[in-house]
């Protein structure tokens, strides 16, 4: 009895070190590989996640690149100029700027820090973060999905335009076309005459759309833009489908090339007759627009929607960082490089718009405007004019296509990393590749994005952004600033940012987390509250009241994660009301383990094995 009494000891002492030294060992193997992934692996190793190397990009410059293309997208082309003309001209550069480097760049600096170092996208980096908010990160991804839905659709008509401006002659050129109505059809702007319409303007009207009179009017599919839906969708698919690995390779071109077209439309608009009354018009300074309050407002929102903030897709792209990688300058490059593009897409937009005005002999105002009309309106009207149409036709709506794809990358990749990273396992086993489960979530999209292809669907597509992009996305943001910044604390995430880069974040942004970017985003949020408008459709047309609920609903699918998020936070978690509250604004992202080291012991004995 008493030897096998002692041999039990011995045994379970054995097994004791035999397990003290495998943890060792594992830890010593941790500490040889690259410090993302041994981070990467010792927080999942914390949280019983499974502890697969993650994929990295390849170069920083992929990173870099494919963050500016996310960034830089439609809106530096078709909403920034005109919010810029409208709130003051070159005035408007002012609190532009002011929010961009007290708001856009502090908060994008907050999102890359959180996304690299827990290396985990938006759902399961934010649950880490504030367990009390981890809806927020849900609410990120549910955003960026229904946004990628019909995003994707203007990459439709953007192909549709490139392949008809191929032809002999510009289709929207002229007004002796089936799809003309004769009788109210001008070959230019018709300026006040409102019973005319531009022949740009019925060729987006009649042909791309042959839109109906109403959202309840739906008309069927139209089986053009189906085909060319799908096209859009393969080409999104091929591009990611390796995940970083493909798209650090194609961002090379499509966060490239637009700048090529970009400056190329710059040196031929400026020497355009008119070219320099629209300029003016765009740049001419109203120093009392300084005074509106709506004027900061707007400039805060612009930059907080171009940069891309609470999308989750800055998260999700800087998760696939080196654990080291300087992320304070990739912040300044890509939100310098972001405002930059939307101050030179100013000038080549308004160049034109002057262009057009002394053709025409119009005012510049008659003729400027903003969103879609923009860019498949009044710009193909300009190449209808210009010397050599069919060479910047083909040019421009490429550098549309480019622009989109960019943030269309983004945005589906949120989606596929929050699978991967939360169901990785178990959805492997039923599509058995990764490229199978991106090409689950392509088709997914394709088939959300039908109704916007049918005959009403231009309708339904001013529906889902007014209410994605406008109502929705403010709340959410304010919500994730708070849960970061307030509630996980700065001090915390300065130690994340010292653990990367070697050293504490500087005074500027410490204050501007704890303080100034907290309060800029509740004034926006505050701000979209009261000038709230129902959704509207050109100067006219009025959504019925069941197409309103149903843009509320569509509200409600993204921000509705934040609350279910919170409260099954709370039944979850045991003990007491307040015990709960309290463990569920505690963290769970492991803020030291980077910076510990093995113990000498570890590294002998593991030498010694």
């Amino acid at each position: 009895m008493g030897v096998g009494a002692d041999n039990k000891t011995v045994s379970t002492s054995s097994k004791f070190t035999l397990q003290q030294f495998e943890e060792e060992k594992e830890e010593v193997e941790l500490d040889k590989m690259t410090p993302g992934n041994a981070e990467a692996m010792r927080l999942a190793k914390a949280d019983h996640l499974p502890t697969e190397t993650r994929e990295m990009w390849g170069r920083r410059l992929e990173f870099v690149l494919a963050s500016i293309g996310y960034a830089v997208g439609l809106g530096n082309v078709w909403r920034f100029p005109y919010l810029c003309y409208r709130s003051g001209g070159g005035a408007f550069l002012i609190p532009y700027f002011i929010m961009l480097f007290l708001c856009g760049i502090p908060l994008l600096f907050m999102e890359f820090t959180v996304g690299q170092y827990t290396r985990l996208g938006p759902v399961h980096a934010l649950a880490k973060i504030c367990p009390l908010f981890k809806g927020v990160g849900l609410a990120t991804v549910v955003i960026s999905y229904v946004l990628c839905t019909y995003y994707n659709v203007l990459m439709t008509w953007a192909l549709y335009y490139l392949l008809h401006s191929f032809s002999p002659s510009l289709p929207w050129q002229s007004c002796n076309n089936t799809w003309n109505a004769v009788g109210n059809c001008s070959t230019g702007f018709p300026g006040n005459a409102t019973h005319l319409q531009s022949a740009s303007q019925q060729f987006f009207d009649h042909k791309v759309l042959e839109m109906t009179k109403g959202i309840e009017h739906a008309g069927g599919i139209r089986w053009e833009l189906f085909g060319l839906l799908v096209l859009a969708w393969a080409i999104v698919y091929f591009c990611i489908f390796k995940g970083v690995k493909s798209t650090g390779k194609v961002v090379y071109f499509t966060a490239t090339f637009p700048y090529f077209i970009l400056f190329a439309l710059l040196i031929n608009n400026v020497q355009l007759p008119g070219a320099k009354d629209g300029i003016l018009f765009f740049l001419m300074p109203n120093w009392s627009k300084l005074l509106e309050v709506q004027v900061w407002v707007n400039a805060a929102a612009q930059v907080f929607n171009s940069i891309g903030i609470s999308f989750g897709s800055m998260i999700s792209m800087a998760s696939y960082n080196k654990f080291n990688n300087n992320i304070l300058r990739d912040t300044f490059i890509v939100s310098l490089a972001n405002s930059a593009t939307s101050i030179v897409a100013g000038f080549v937009i308004f160049s034109a718009i002057g262009y057009m005005a002394h053709i025409h002999n119009l005012p510049v105002d008659d003729i400027a405007t903003d969103g879609p009309g923009l860019v498949f309106v009044v710009y193909p009207e300009v190449f209808s004019t210009m010397p050599v149409s069919q060479l910047w036709a083909p040019l421009f709506f490429i550098m549309l296509l480019c622009l989109g794809l960019d943030s269309q990358f983004a945005m589906v990749d949120v989606a596929v990393t929050f699978i991967m990273d939360g169901f990785g396992k178990k959805v492997l086993q039923v599509f058995k590749r990764k490229e199978l489960i991106v090409l689950a979530v392509c088709s997914l999209g394709f088939l959300l994005g039908i109704p916007h292809i049918t005959r009403g669907g231009i309708y339904v597509f001013q529906l889902m952004d007014h209410y994605t992009a406008v109502v929705s996305l403010m709340f959410l943001a304010f919500v994730e600033v708070l849960a970061i910044t307030l509630i996980f604390g700065v001090r915390r995430l300065s130690v994340m940012v010292e653990n990367m880069l070697g050293k504490k974040p500087n005074l500027f942004f410490r204050v501007c987390w704890q303080f100034l970017s907290p309060m800029l985003v509740l004034g926006i949020l505050i701000s979209s509250i009261f000038q709230y408008t129902p959704a509207r459709y050109g100067k006219s047309y009025t959504y019925p009241f069941w197409a309103e609920v149903v843009g509320w609903f569509i509200s409600l699918v993204s921000i509705i994660w934040i609350p279910l998020g919170a409260l099954h936070e709370l039944w979850t978690t045991e003990g007491s009301l307040l015990q709960r509250l309290k463990k569920s604004i505690t963290p769970t992202v492991d803020l030291e383990s980077v910076s510990e080291k093995p113990s000498a012991e570890s590294i002998a004995l593991f030498t010694a094995a």
